[in-house]
């Protein structure tokens, strides 16, 4: 929406929709060539500061001399093939090969392994909000420097981008410049430059003739200044990053370019599941997603993927005539109204998926299915909690690796520390950028059992638990045999006091301060 006249905060600043436009631009008509002589036109950062030196900067290179050593990430590997017309890239000299740094489980801490590189200020705390997983699109990414070229390999690698086919390539603006002139260009463009402004703006003009329409261009540079990214913008450029980046904050920036306008938010999903059979993971995901909607008083949807034999029916006292199996049955049906057909309503924030819990068929669907599912039911609610059943398939890997929080809940045994290892590796190995999973040890200190001491269980996983709820099977049965919740039940019991604590844990937020009511309030209600 265009600002009105009067608005003190309109500054006369247009973003072009596309970074290609028609033949009648008259800036892009007019694009001066790569070495454009002096004083041939007006430059608007004629004045402006050039970028920081670099003492580690590579030697600048015309595009003729620019090596296209390509690397494909394993993702474009196969789906992605270069053009007939196009020349093989050559390989670059053989270099010393500098240890890749460990990016590990780290958000946006992540910190270039340049000595010289200023220190990167703090991000934005987490919203505590899902985040939506990149469309299929082709990314081509022409980076400067070594380093930048190792991190967007690593933002390919992530869950976000398993959808994406991304090449990565050397030379920088120049490179992707002189590589267009004969080959089409993909639906996403990251070119990474260490020129002066005016040097990025004669290299930007020139690429925008060679650029297809719908094309989206993402510059990474080296200065961070409000004027320069304004002109970036009113050029057409879609973003622009300035180092030093992370691999999330590459993936964030891809992400926002393909959101879709009209969804409200994407859920974050929560997924629960037991390191062997028995250990109430869950029974914990269901009085979770209850502490969600009634503690945190945020709307919740809890989802019973365990089609046989799931008891979230059972806990919370209700039958429904549909559920979880009918959104399965006919995935591409599915939209926000027979969703809200299938779910039945448990409290005021909290939603169920319930789960048919009949042996009358083998359930046989696929992963495909179950991630088109889950990602939709996503969009009905800020949190949405997956009852995971203890079995392993394809589609248990893709729904684990693909939630954005992952709750281990085991007993203190050796069964369970050897599946909850195996789980933890699997998931961290999946998802480098992520936070590890976290671990629930559940039933400790049953009398007279052996078990393995809390310490040492973490230890060996390599994670400190979460919670640690001791072995009280009274709040557990009287809760389960009456189809309520153990806050409901015992409301100072460990246990609940427990979930409660793991739901501020990962909603990322405090409950909302109670209400005061004072010793005369009773006598002013209406009767």
């Amino acid at each position: 929406m265009r600002p009105t006249d009067n608005d003190p905060f309109d500054l006369g600043f247009d973003a072009a929709d596309e970074f290609t436009t028609g033949a009648s631009d008259p800036w892009r008509s007019s694009a001066p060539s790569l070495n454009p002589a002096a004083g041939g036109f007006d430059d608007p950062f004629a004045d402006f500061p050039p970028a920081r030196p670099r003492d580690d900067a590579p030697p600048t290179r015309a595009p003729q001399a620019a090596a296209l050593a390509t690397r494909p990430t394993p993702q474009a590997r196969q789906a992605v093939q270069a053009p007939a017309q196009a020349q093989p890239p050559r390989a670059r000299a053989p270099q010393p090969v500098a240890e890749t740094p460990d990016y590990g489980d780290r958000d946006l801490d992540f910190t270039p392994p340049e000595p010289a590189a200023p220190a990167y200020p703090e991000p934005i705390a987490d919203s505590g909000m899902g985040e939506a997983v990149i469309p299929r699109i082709t990314l081509h990414a022409f980076c400067a420097r070594p380093e930048t070229a190792r991190l967007i390999e690593h933002a390919a690698a992530d869950r976000r981008m398993a959808r994406a086919s991304t090449i990565v390539r050397d030379g920088g603006l120049e490179a992707a410049v002189e590589y267009y002139q004969n080959q089409p260009t993909p639906s996403l463009v990251m070119v990474e430059t260490t020129d002066t402004a005016q040097r990025l703006l004669h290299l930007l003009d020139s690429l925008a003739q060679v650029c297809d329409p719908g094309t989206k261009v993402v510059v990474v540079g080296q200065t961070n200044d409000i004027a320069l990214y304004r002109e970036l913008m009113r050029r057409g450029v879609s973003e622009y990053l300035t180092q030093p980046l992370s691999p999330l904050q590459v993936i964030r920036a891809v992400g926002g370019l393909y959101a879709d306008p009209s969804a409200p938010f994407v859920g974050r999903q929560i997924a629960f599941v037991g390191a062997k059979g028995g250990v109430g993971s869950s029974t914990l995901a269901h009085n979770f997603a209850w502490a969600m909607a009634e503690r945190m008083q945020t709307a919740t949807v809890l989802v019973d993927l365990d089609l046989a034999f799931g008891t979230a029916g059972l806990d919370f006292n209700q039958d429904p005539l549909q559920g979880v199996l009918d959104a399965l049955s006919q995935p591409d049906r599915l939209d926000s109204v027979l969703m809200d057909r299938m779910m039945v309503r448990c409290a005021d924030r909290l939603s169920l998926f319930a789960a048919p819990a009949s042996l009358d068929d083998d359930y046989g669907f696929d992963a495909d299915t179950y991630e088109e599912v889950t990602q939709k039911i996503r969009g009905a609610a800020p949190f949405v909690v997956l009852d995971i059943p203890h079995a392993w398939n394809a589609a248990t890997r893709r729904v684990l690796v693909g939630s954005d929080d992952l709750v281990v809940v085991a007993m203190p045994d050796l069964a369970s520390l050897r599946n909850a290892k195996n789980i933890i590796d699997l998931v961290r190995a999946a998802r480098p950028n992520d936070a590890p999973p976290r671990l629930v040890l559940n039933q400790v200190g049953v009398p007279g059992r052996p078990e393995i001491p809390v310490k040492d269980f973490g230890e060996a996983l390599g994670v400190q638990p979460s919670l640690v709820l001791p072995f009280d099977p009274k709040p557990y049965g009287q809760a389960a045999n009456n189809g309520q919740m153990l806050a409901e039940v015992a409301p100072k019991s460990k246990a609940a006091e427990g979930l409660e604590h793991l739901a501020r844990l990962i909603s990322r937020r405090e409950p909302p301060a109670a209400q005061k009511t004072s010793l005369l309030s009773g006598l002013f209600k209406k009767k």
